[in-house]
């Protein structure tokens, strides 16, 4: 005989079961419905093929020139005379209030500019002597005065800049341009990263991160130069039929155990594949930028066989005519506190490397009939202080509250002023616009509804704008 407590287990297991058949069965389907809602975003076979938007886009790809160190505002694009005026004095204190900076000491002083200004095209944008080239695309730009984030040190500040959140582990805009509308370039990938400068960007390979998006997604890094793809060709006694049909049974093999997984890393293994493939033959033809005209490499200032970001600007033209969906260029050294990285000598080679080349890819994809399918972002994770900040010598430390971006291209007006700061560049005074706001917009002239464009992970819907960001009709045509 049972003893009477297991019999009464027994009951209870029974009862149990058969109570809950139900809820458990609700369950259990509620989750594949949400694991199949998700899969038929993608094609199973080809992650990054095109998709469609929300609603009809205005731009088909973009080109995000990262200035990673946070470029001074008041020594560029924001004139002061006020500034200027009280040089060296202790600001008004209705002015520090709430504020934040990384390395200012309390008794740090006003810091007035020595550049030169003056106001260009018909929209009189005032821009300094070390911006000489820009001065050609005044009034193919939106200026955008108001800029503001949320965090001031620089690692955080491009993940914030690039994420939407100052901590690794989300996908980047990049990321979810091309999980939300794919790529039109099916033998490149789709989001393609571009360094130049004396060293990588402080983040590094997680400013271009998937995050928890299928790894397919994320940024592919190009190397600087004449040869930015290594290992294109075969090894000895492999030829392009054998590598094919390995690729084909490779694949094949990957969709079975993909159909039992469901594991959407098996798509990007896969994807990878066929793209490395595919890049045999497009990336050597992509690479040959000195076949452009001499004219179009004096334009960007591109010297034969240098690495910079001249040639790297040039690069992410030939990417979006072939389709490629997000390109981002980081150039480093915009960090100008004192010492060696000073406002003078070292702003103005960092300037040199890429006024020209910046001004250049406008024009050209201007004359191409790209620039109204192309938007092109130019800024840097924030701005800088107007009090100095004494090292060796006097810069300035970072400031979230104010700083300058601009962009071009389809969809946004171009020689229009968007926000103003006060007169000392302490914050806006209108136009503010965040970087959630940023992305919001960014995104919506792709065609993607920013509170949409959503991707479910531990069980919750995450986007690029978090619980933020509003759209900024005001920039847009």
């Amino acid at each position: 005989m049972k003893d009477p407590r297991q019999i009464d287990r027994e009951i209870r297991r029974r009862y149990f079961l058969g109570q809950s058949t139900l809820g458990l069965g609700g369950i259990a389907l509620a989750n594949l419905m949400a694991e199949k809602s998700r899969a038929v975003e993608l094609d199973s076979q080809r992650p990054l093929m095109p998709r469609v938007g929300h609603f009809p886009a205005k731009i088909k790809n973009v080109i995000f020139m990262f200035m990673a160190g946070g470029p001074s505002q008041l020594e560029l694009f924001e004139p002061k005379p006020l500034l200027n005026e009280y040089h060296n004095q202790v600001p008004p204190a209705s002015f520090m209030e709430g504020r934040r900076f990384a390395f200012l000491k309390p008794d740090a002083k006003l810091l007035g500019s020595q550049r030169k200004f003056a106001q260009y095209g018909q929209c009189g944008m005032s821009l300094s002597e070390l911006l000489p080239h820009h001065r050609k695309i005044v009034d193919d730009v939106c200026w955008m005065r108001g800029m503001a984030t949320d965090v001031f040190n620089h690692g955080p500040a491009k993940l914030f800049m690039n994420c939407g959140f100052q901590t690794p582990g989300r996908p980047s805009l990049g990321a979810w341009v091309t999980y939300g509308l794919g790529s039109e370039s099916q033998d490149l990938p789709g989001f393609v990263v571009l360094q130049s400068g004396p060293r990588g960007p402080r983040g590094g390979s997680t400013l271009w991160s998937s995050g928890f998006l299928p790894t397919g997604f994320q940024g592919v890094p190009f190397r600087s130069g004449s040869n930015p793809i290594l290992h294109l060709n075969n090894p000895p006694g492999i030829d392009r039929q054998m590598q094919g049909d390995f690729t084909r049974t490779l694949a094949q093999l990957n969709h079975l155990q993909g159909e039992v997984t469901n594991d959407p890393e098996i798509m990007t293994r896969t994807q990878a594949y066929e793209t490395a493939f595919a890049m045999q033959m497009s990336a050597p033809e992509l690479s040959r930028i000195e076949e452009e005209s001499q004219q179009t490499l004096d334009d960007y200032g591109v010297e034969e066989g240098k690495p910079s970001y001249a040639r790297n600007c040039l690069l992410a033209r030939r990417l979006v005519e072939r389709g490629v969906r997000f390109v981002q260029l980081y150039h480093t050294n915009w960090d100008h506190h004192g010492g060696s990285e000073n406002l003078e000598g070292a702003l103005e080679e960092v300037c040199r490397d890429v006024d020209r080349a910046s001004a250049a890819l406008v024009q050209d994809l201007k004359q191409r009939g790209l620039l109204e399918e192309t938007l092109v972002i130019w800024g840097g994770e924030f701005g800088r202080t107007p009090m100095g900040e004494t090292r060796a010598t006097i810069g300035r430390d970072h400031h979230v509250d104010a700083f300058t971006m601009w962009m071009a291209g389809g969809g946004v007006k171009p020689g229009y002023i968007h926000g103003a700061t006060d007169e000392l560049g302490f914050g806006p005074v209108e136009g503010r616009v965040h970087v959630h706001d940023l992305h919001a917009t960014v995104l919506h002239l792709l065609g993607l509804d920013h509170k949409r464009l959503t991707y479910r992970f531990q069980g919750r819907d995450f986007r690029l704008t978090d619980v933020h960001g509003q759209l900024v009709p005001e920039i847009l045509t």
